[in-house]
């Protein structure tokens, strides 16, 4: 009995910290939209990557965390740069111009479907008969909600943002699977502040070569969306996101991906004016369902506790 106790308390913490990684999230498109008006893109996009990096590395020194030991190591962090950071960044951004906040955290978050297929083929996770149901539910879901603003909106703008949307959600998608692989093998601070930091050098070159980074307006609004993108919406977010990946599977974490979306949706009504219809009657019930049906299920969890058991130690 005692024995068991140990990891069911790592399940609820693990469960609290992925809830709260979701919430953090789904305020990054609305806090995008806030700013972007007072920034080229690009240059608010490397602002939030450095500081983010900044803030998480100047905690790492102080608290004398380890770096990578190994050149695998560095090689996977800075993938994980390019594409959580520089490919992650650049979509979120470019999209905010031609989608609202709502939709585009809607659209982001299928990348729950990318990861459980690249989870397959890269870590060996495998996703039962009920978590599959699960998936496709939530990304039904999704698309319920996602599809009528395509006759809402302007057609050919609406699909470049979703264009930069889908952008993002590879890069990320990509990432998250390379941080399962690197999880409890190098320290989660330094990890996340290295890769932020590194994901910043192409979003800054680029800004510096394609924009004026000295236009940007330096009022309160965007100063107070700007810091709350990097420390709240980028530094925690990370943190919290690879502790979490540390006792938990790709696929279980990820689903409640697909919760991202209602929260962004709630903000987007009550902050920007968005509207709550049919579609979002029909399609937040079917995600709700999708995330339970995933998070309940078991058999990813016992592939990989079989496999560690399984293993000679280190």
């Amino acid at each position: 009995m005692d024995s068991d106790q140990p990891k069911s308390s790592v399940s609820r913490i693990s469960t609290l910290q992925i809830l709260v990684v979701m919430v953090l999230w789904a305020s990054c498109f609305p806090l995008i939209t806030a700013g972007i008006g007072f920034s080229p893109h690009l240059t608010f996009a490397a602002l939030r990557a450095v500081i983010a990096g900044a803030a998480l590395m100047i905690l790492a020194a102080a608290l004398r965390r380890p770096l990578p030991a190994t050149g695998r190591d560095w090689a996977i962090i800075t993938f994980i740069g390019l594409g959580a950071t520089s490919l992650g960044f650049l979509g979120m951004f470019h999209a905010a111009e031609f989608v609202t906040p709502g939709v585009a955290t809607v659209v982001a978050n299928t990348q729950p479907l990318m990861a459980a297929f690249l989870a397959a083929l890269m870590l060996g996770e495998t996703v039962s008969v009920r978590g599959k149901l699960g998936l496709l539910l939530g990304f039904v879901g999704i698309v319920v909600i996602a599809v009528p603003q395509f006759f809402l909106t302007g057609g050919e703008t609406y699909a470049l943002g979703i264009a930069y949307i889908l952008l993002a959600a590879v890069g990320i998608t990509i990432s998250n699977v390379l941080i399962k692989k690197i999880a409890g093998k190098v320290d989660v601070l330094m990890a996340m502040g290295l890769q932020t930091l590194i994901g910043s050098i192409p979003l800054g070159a680029a800004a510096w070569y394609l924009e004026d980074p000295a236009s940007v307006q330096w009022t309160p609004a965007f100063v107070a969306s700007l810091l709350g993108l990097s420390i709240f919406g980028t530094a925690l977010a990370y943190y919290l996101w690879f502790s979490a990946l540390e006792h938990t599977p790709l696929n279980r974490a990820n689903a409640f991906a697909f919760l991202v979306p209602i929260f962004g949706i709630l903000l987007g009504m009550t902050f920007f004016d968005e509207t709550f219809g049919w579609a979002h009657f029909i399609g937040i019930p079917l995600t709700i369902v999708g995330v339970t049906l995933v998070s309940r299920s078991g058999d990813t969890l016992s592939l990989n506790r079989h496999r560690a058991a399984s293993s000679p130690a280190d």
